[in-house]
């Protein structure tokens, strides 16, 4: 890290740090109720979803303590009651932390208190408070700020649970870049003449020993004939685009789309698929004239490719 950077990072950090003080000595934000009062039909579900059987919630009247955050759960729609509040300070400490480029967030744990049950028909309300910002830190997902909040649910003002609740705000470290490898080629008996070949840069066509016709994609037998004894012939590397792609999508392991695949007939008379290097659609037409090229990667695959003959 340089000077420069070393100085822009502080200053990042020290902006982060005084907004979550402003933050903290707000205190605790105003009281947020629940959509409704603790009732039967949603202990029922919790009970049903979690496969808790207990029988003494439903006959006791009371709530299963875990289900405190249930009661005070924020409304999908804005304005709702239930929703946040304007002076919610976790939502301000995520803002704050958003534009210093800490973008993503994920939990790491959560320590709940609880003072007594919760009885059918109680209306509950919470409270957050920020407790504390500490970073950066560095992690496994990336450079981040660890903020910590207090929740505290009241039933009037009785305090009956408590909540500390921590998450990782963090910036994602930069994509790899894709891995620019060609799949590797399947290699049978009567493929590797083939690629013996093109590592050689030498493109090789496969000729009947018995008639002499000439074939591609290689078999083990002869389609004129029906001779299984082979041999091939080096191509001049010319032909004539005979058909033609311009590939956008799907994304292929070592390509950049988008790109023009074609399929050649040789001058010799068979046809043979390639890509058309360094050129576009306006390139390319049925009948444009090309010469042979190769392409390698980084694992050593060459592959048969064409150029627009000058």
């Amino acid at each position: 890290m340089s000077v420069d950077e070393a100085t822009d990072a502080t200053a990042v950090a020290d902006r982060i740090r005084e907004g979550a003080r402003r933050i903290a000595e707000a205190g605790e934000s105003a009281r947020r109720a629940g959509r409704d009062p603790v009732n039967l039909p949603m202990i029922r579900s919790w009970q049903e979803a979690l496969g808790d059987e207990d029988p003494r919630y439903e006959a006791e009247g009371v709530a299963p303590p875990a289900m405190i955050q249930v009661w005070t759960m924020a409304g999908l729609v804005r304005g709702e009651k239930g929703g946040r509040s304007a002076d919610d300070p976790l939502g301000a400490t995520m803002r704050l932390l958003d534009e210093a480029g800490y973008t993503s967030v994920v939990a790491t744990n959560c320590t709940q208190t609880y003072h007594r049950y919760l009885r059918v028909g109680e209306e509950v309300a919470v409270s957050t408070r920020l407790e504390g910002v500490v970073g950066p830190k560095r992690t496994a997902l990336g450079e981040g700020w660890f903020v910590t909040t207090r929740n505290v649910w009241y039933v009037g003002d009785e305090p009956v649970a408590e909540m500390l609740f921590r998450v990782l705000k963090f910036r994602p470290p930069e994509p790899a870049p894709p891995r620019q490898t060609v799949v590797p080629p399947v290699v049978s008996r009567d493929t590797a003449f083939f690629w013996d070949g093109a590592r050689e840069r030498e493109l090789r066509i496969q000729r009947c020993a018995a008639c002499g016709a000439l074939r591609h994609p290689p078999g083990p037998l002869c389609t004129a004939c029906g001779s299984d004894e082979r041999g091939w012939v080096v191509a001049a590397g010319t032909g004539a685009v005979h058909s033609y792609v311009v590939h956008h999508h799907p994304p292929v392991p070592g390509r950049t789309p988008p790109y023009v695949v074609a399929l050649v007939e040789l001058t010799e008379g068979v046809r043979m698929l390639g890509e058309v290097l360094d050129a576009s659609s306006g390139d390319v037409s049925v009948g444009t004239q090309v010469v042979l090229d190769w392409t390698e990667d980084g694992a050593g695959v060459v592959l048969p490719a064409w150029r627009v003959a000058p």
